[in-house]
């Protein structure tokens, strides 16, 4: 670890300890908490290599996949992403940190690393994309029965929502101090908000978190997500990312909004002098559309986000593009030539930021590069060309990407094994259980 410098000491004067963080495979902080003082003293902090292929359930494919002797990966904190974390009562620190090797470089298997090629790759080139994130979750009351269904919260008025609610700006579900702690705790660790809304859903939401870097908008929509389960926790609730948390109503998507810039002017490559979208556009879109299909589960890590992609309004499972259409995986939204992006509309808010953002530029990248076409544009109701559909389960998206040589390519071999491995295990981790459904429904048939 590297010494931090005068105006770090001063501000962490106060702190006893330092969570220690770097997001594994699915997006979840792993680490360790380290004393203040070994932290500011640059202490050298390890962690297991194969805590990065950590699956959801708790468990790690065979070590071949991170290294036969299990060996260990430094914790390198970002100077830019340390911060006082003001949900806690006692003075307390997280830093955000990158996965690097014993022997140097980033890890291969870190999707913070990951990310950071892949910007470099556009860096090389003089561009610089510029991403935002659109998350939303759910508001739940306390739940420890896996058996029964998520219910909203009791409001004000000692009722529980019922699926009205939706773009009201009402205080009566009883959830204003809620935001009121999560707006002071974004403030704090300096997280800027665009818009927030009540979603479709039943007491669900939706915050906009402004377009910028894309390694500083994964830095914020991971300590984002980070932060509402931290808050729900301290109001008697319970923050949801899942996917697709309840039938019959839409799911929790995280929307990712890109455009490409000049570096040395910061001029929008996606529209030429007279407003006009420019080849730079074309090819971004059509890289998307060649490479998303293989890329499905990186977006759709999970069992319960193929829930959500069976809802093609709500959560489009296809690549087509279309301008303003949310019936389109791809859509342009309504914008001055300037801010001419790209929305890619396929990840859940279950998805890794990091690797989703990466795997989304990744594929605008390689369009650029092999000035691939996309196909034409669709407007109005449509229906999906049968090139244009994604794997519409996690069995079929598995398959799909352990196929795939340009993920391998873009992304390097040893990640993938490793993630296909891990959603392998999670996979059979899934079948292994008899649903309530199969109960209700299959028990009494002959």
């Amino acid at each position: 670890m590297i010494k931090p410098h005068q105006a770090l000491v001063e501000r962490l004067a106060d702190v006893e300890e330092v969570e220690c963080v770097t997001p594994d495979l699915n997006g979840v902080p792993r680490g360790k908490v380290m004393t203040a003082t070994g932290f500011l003293a640059g202490q050298r902090l390890q962690l297991a290599r194969g805590v990065l292929l950590q699956c959801i359930m708790g468990g790690y494919p065979p070590t071949c996949f991170y290294g036969s002797d299990d060996g260990d990966l430094l914790l390198v904190p970002d100077p830019q992403q340390i911060h006082l974390l003001p949900w806690c009562e006692r003075p307390r620190a997280l830093a955000i940190c990158d996965a690097e090797e014993l022997k140097g470089g980033g890890s291969p298997l870190s999707t913070r690393t990951l990310l950071k090629r892949v910007l470099a790759a556009y860096a090389r080139q003089g561009w610089q994309p510029v991403v935002a994130t659109e998350l939303e979750f759910f508001v739940f009351a306390p739940h420890d029965d896996p058996h029964l269904p998520f219910q909203p919260p009791i409001g004000l008025d000692g009722r529980r929502e019922a699926g009205f609610s939706a773009f009201s700006i009402s205080s009566s579900n009883g959830l204003r101090p809620f935001f009121d702690d999560v707006y002071r705790c974004m403030a704090a660790l300096g997280l800027p908000r665009d818009t927030f809304m009540h979603e479709m859903g039943v007491s669900q939401f939706e915050i906009n978190l402004l377009h910028g870097d894309p390694l500083h908008v994964a830095d914020q929509t991971f300590l984002f997500k980070h932060l509402l389960r931290e808050v729900a926790l301290r109001h008697g609730l319970m923050v949801v990312c899942m996917a697709k948390p309840l039938a019959g109503v839409p799911g929790s998507s995280m929307h990712i909004h890109q455009s490409l810039v000049a570096q040395d002017s910061g001029r929008n490559l996606f529209s030429d002098e007279c407003g006009e979208p420019t080849p730079a556009f074309r090819h971004f879109i059509g890289g998307q559309q060649r490479a998303l299909a293989d890329f499905t589960l990186l977006f759709a890590p999970h069992v319960n986000s193929y829930q959500r992609l069976c809802h093609p309004y709500a959560s489009p499972n296809n690549v087509c593009w279309s301008h303003d259409n949310r019936a389109a995986g791809l859509r342009i939204p309504a914008s001055p030539p300037a801010a001419r992006r790209v929305e890619n509309r396929l990840p859940g808010a279950d998805a890794n930021p990091y690797l989703a953002i990466t795997a989304s530029l990744a594929a605008g990248l390689f369009g650029l590069q092999q000035q691939v076409e996309p196909s034409a544009s669709l407007q109005g109701e449509f229906q999906v060309p049968e090139a244009l559909t994604l794997p519409s389960s996690m069995p079929v998206a598995l398959a799909r990407l352990e196929l795939s040589q340009l993920a391998r390519e873009l992304f390097g071999n040893e990640f993938i094994e490793g993630y296909i491995a891990s959603k392998n295990l999670e996979l059979m981790s899934f079948l292994d259980e008899i649903t309530p459904w199969e109960r209700r429904v299959l028990a009494g048939q002959a």
